[in-house]
């Protein structure tokens, strides 16, 4: 951010004072290239030992020679000085500095001088008279001795223009900087003119071309600028945040936050400490929000940096709102904040500051001046950052709740959803569609309780299928070809290899492990930046999915929890009834307590009274849940195939193995409208030309896996196996692209942490969610004889993510997997059942549940269409 460039040439003089100004010169140069780095402390110390050489000391008087070039040396130590001093927090001293500077500076210089001025301006919060010194600045500087000052200038005019809002004069000060950068070979320049582009990216909307930016920022800045990295691993944070994944930013930010204090970047702390607020806060994490909040705002102001203290109190005012008892005092807080907010020209943070005074006010029963209050805030010009349309949706709906008028509630919130699904669609990467639902959570919830007040259970249903898994409504994205990625993933895989091999006796390596996790990283970090098809099908009318439940003679039961409690949706008989269940709480932990107990099971070799303990375990834990989540509306199920959309930890559970539902054909689908949409599908599908032959793999390690693929191929001649040496992944995916039906019995493996790499075991190594996507045509129906491939991460707004979901969201239409650990002899019994079954034409979902009578603690379900 330092001014650079080099210093005015020295006439021919003195020997002796041609030396010193030459070594006053060399240290300026060290001490510019310290503080560009982040390194402010060490380039200050340069900076002096410079003025030292030439006579100027902090303390004692200096006399200026007229027309000498030792006077125009010592000028451009100071004004670099000025800024190192105020990156260090002593923001004053370097305003003086730079009057210091004033009458020794060479004409020539001029424009450096009012570019530093500007440049420590904006980086205290004065963004107005920034701007009036960076227009001052720019024609002084068309030298071409100050071409790195004048790309550095132009860099930060574009930072005051963002920070207003203004992305299309931010656009042309960097393209013409990085133009510059580039051709005069200035790197580390040309990385912060891309740097900002991501930052212009991001407020424009367009997550991936943002980190995309980033990315290339972060090589040229290794290359010519490590100090900085710190900076543009927040800047990544605030792209992950306005993602929806605060628990991947908070810990970037961790490590920011601990790089800037120990390069004493303190103003880079400040704000990666108000980011780590903003983190807390999307997290749901309110008190620890405002904690990081006011340690920020403190920071600031040492700095005299108004402009940024007033965003650290917008983000403690978010984060009181929820936890305050005096509502009125913090509305009228709000309204201060605003007020500090405009006056620095931050305007869509100050109407984020009113929209939290006007809910403040409509939580206190004060409607009249809420509403006062909206028809009195300004406006944000567009691009409006996606949070701030988001917050003026709700603010609004819960102003028209308060003041009876149900019908603008309900048009606020269902634009503000859509805004959010736009927001969704131009996003490639799965795991950025499902975490975006975090922003959208406070409308969500706001349209179903305002639903349940209403009491229309058809409301209710319309509702929970407006803000649930709507990632499974954008068409999926086949990420282009990426050397960078292939190449992580390569290794991956054989680090992955290698530590399996380990686990069964050889060494292990901590480096290994931690390589992995670094790839993994990389590769989840790359498909973030792939765009998406910016199309969006639309939730499924209710009457559509009662019709297609009563064609194929099915009840469908969608769960919902709230306040503690559990509640069904029952939709059949063209009627949605609702009814209340029992204690969320115990469901989800009978539900663990099971799939553990089902974990110790499969694994055999337990001693009798042992394992009889844990039978007993089972059998209590299946009761607790059919308690809680079944038998209330067991009555009312009948004898009906079932369609059950659960909610949150619900969507583990071995629904077969509940008593009510032993035998029952059920389907699992992440909403009415992805099952309506899979059945549609399928049928679809049935009407074509028949797709290509099935394909059954047997991964190793199995004793019974080549066995299993035998039995299976037995029910469907013709079918193409793999087996041995030839099951590896490239094969595996070869042959998965474009079959009818394909059959996988390997070893599988959750992976809870980063569920992209949830994967199933072959010869050469994982076949992972991740490798899904690059199917073109996955195959219409998948089982997976392995263990608990089909448990899946579950984010708010009862989005998935796992292995299963991977198929899922390709396209496949049905998948039969497991939630927990299966026993290799009763999924080969329960497998050859279900695919006997399959070749005689029965529906997956019948299928499974006559052939799960071959082993009855066999944890498989089926997902999708059914």
């Amino acid at each position: 951010m330092g001014v650079v460039g080099p210093d005015p040439p020295a006439p021919p003089v003195a020997s002796r004072v041609v030396a010193t100004e030459a070594t006053a010169r060399r240290l300026h140069r060290r001490g510019i290239e310290a503080t560009s780095d982040g390194r402010p402390a060490a380039g200050a110390r340069h900076l002096r030992t410079g003025l030292a050489q030439l006579g100027w000391h902090e303390h004692d008087g200096f006399v200026p020679q007229p027309g000498s070039t030792r006077d125009a040396v010592v000028a451009r130590l100071l004004i670099s000085l000025a800024y190192a001093e105020s990156e260090l927090g002593r923001t004053d001293y370097g305003f003086d500095l730079l009057t210091a500077a004033e009458p020794l500076v060479d004409p020539d210089d001029n424009g450096v001088l009012l570019s530093q001025r500007a440049l420590m301006l904006y980086r205290t919060g004065r963004y107005t008279d920034a701007m009036r010194f960076f227009d001052e600045a720019i024609p002084w500087l068309g030298a071409e001795r100050h071409v790195a000052v004048l790309c550095s200038t132009l860099l930060n005019r574009a930072s005051v223009h963002l920070h207003a809002g203004r992305v299309s004069a931010a656009r042309a000060d960097l393209r013409r900087c990085e133009q510059l950068a580039r051709r005069h070979r200035l790197g580390m320049l040309a990385a912060k003119a891309i740097h900002n582009r991501g930052y212009c990216e991001l407020l424009a909307g367009h997550l991936p071309a943002s980190l995309e930016a980033f990315a290339a920022a972060e090589s040229l800045y290794r290359e010519h600028a490590p100090g900085y990295l710190p900076v543009l691993h927040a800047a990544r944070a605030r792209a992950l945040l306005t993602a929806g994944l605060p628990t991947e930013a908070g810990r970037t930010l961790d490590d920011v936050i601990t790089a800037s204090r120990r390069q004493r970047l303190t103003q880079e702390q400040a704000e990666a400490e108000l980011l780590r607020a903003q983190a807390a806060l999307r997290a749901g994490d309110h008190a620890v929000a405002s904690a990081w909040a006011r340690r920020a705002e403190r920071r600031f102001r040492r700095r005299s940096n108004a402009a940024w203290a007033e965003l650290a109190a917008l983000a403690r005012l978010r984060s009181d709102l929820p936890r305050a008892r005096r509502l009125s005092a913090l509305a009228a807080r709000a309204r201060t904040v605003a007020v500090g907010l405009r006056a620095v020209q931050l305007l869509p943070d100050a109407e984020m500051a009113d929209l939290v005074g006007v809910r403040a006010l409509v939580a206190a029963g004060r409607a009249d001046l809420a509403a006062a209050l909206v028809a009195t805030i300004p406006r944000t010009p567009p691009p409006t950052p996606i949070e701030l349309h988001l917050m003026r949706r709700l603010a609004r709906a819960e102003l028209a709740w308060a003041r009876g008028d149900r019908t603008r509630t309900a048009t606020e919130i269902r634009v503000g959803l859509s805004t959010l699904q736009q927001h969704r669609s131009r996003l490639g990467s799965v795991d950025l569609q499902a975490s975006i639902a975090t922003l959208g959570r406070e409308l969500a919830t706001m349209g179903l309780d305002r639903a349940f007040d209403r009491g229309s259970a058809m409301g209710i249903f319309s509702w929970s299928e407006r803000s649930r898994a709507q990632a499974f409504q954008i068409p999926p994205v086949h990420p282009p070809a990426d050397p960078q990625a292939a190449e992580a993933i390569a290794e991956l895989r054989q680090l992955r290899h290698g530590l399996r091999t380990a686990e069964r006796g050889h060494p292990d390596t901590v480096l290994a492990r931690a390589r992995c996790a670094e790839l993994e990283r990389l590769i989840r970090e790359r498909t973030w930046r792939v765009g998406g098809p910016r199309q969006s099908q639309r939730a499924a009318r209710p009457a559509d999915v009662l019709a297609e439940l009563a064609a194929t003679d099915r009840t469908l039961v969608s769960f919902l929890a709230r306040a503690g409690r559990l509640e069904a949706l029952l939709v059949d008989s063209g009627r949605v009834r609702l009814l209340p269940l029992g204690e969320h709480a115990a469901a989800r932990e009978a539900t663990a307590r099971l799939l553990a107990d089902l974990d110790v099971l499969a694994a055999g070799g337990l001693p009798g009274p042992i394992e009889d303990v844990i039978h007993a375990s089972l059998r209590r834990n299946l009761r607790t849940v059919a308690e809680h989540v079944i038998r209330p509306m067991e009555a009312l199920l009948g004898d009906r195939d079932l369609v059950l959309v659960p909610t949150m930890e619900l969507s583990s559970i071995p629904w077969g193995l509940l008593p009510a539902m032993r035998g029952r054909p059920v389907t699992v689908a992440a909403s009415a409208s992805a099952w309506l949409a899979a059945q549609r599908s399928a049928r679809s599908t049935a009407e074509r030309a028949p797709a290509g032959r099935p394909f059954l793999v047997a991964g190793p390690g199995l004793r019974f896996a080549e066995a299993e693929i035998d039995e299976v191929a037995r029910a469907h001649p013709g079918s193409r196996t793999l087996a041995g040496p030839d099951a590896t992944v490239a094969s595996t995916l070869g042959g998965l692209d474009g079959a009818s039906i394909a059959h996988l019995a390997a070893h599988g493996h959750h992976e809870r942490e980063n569920v992209l790499f949830s994967c199933l075991d072959l010869v050469d190594g994982p076949l992972m969610a991740y490798d899904i996507e690059q199917l073109k045509a996955t195959p219409r129906q998948v089982s997976l004889s392995a263990c608990d491939v089909g448990r899946a991460v579950v984010r708010p707004g009862d989005e998935i993510l796992g292995f299963t979901a991977a198929l899922l969201y390709a396209g496949t239409e049905s998948v039969v997997s497991s939630v927990a650990t299966v026993s290799h002899p009763g999924a080969v019994a329960v497998m050859t059942r279900y695919h006997r079954a399959l070749a005689a034409g029965v529906a997956p979902s019948r299928a499974l549940a006559d052939a799960s009578y071959a082993d009855p603690i066999a944890p498989f379900v089926c997902f999708g269409a059914g």
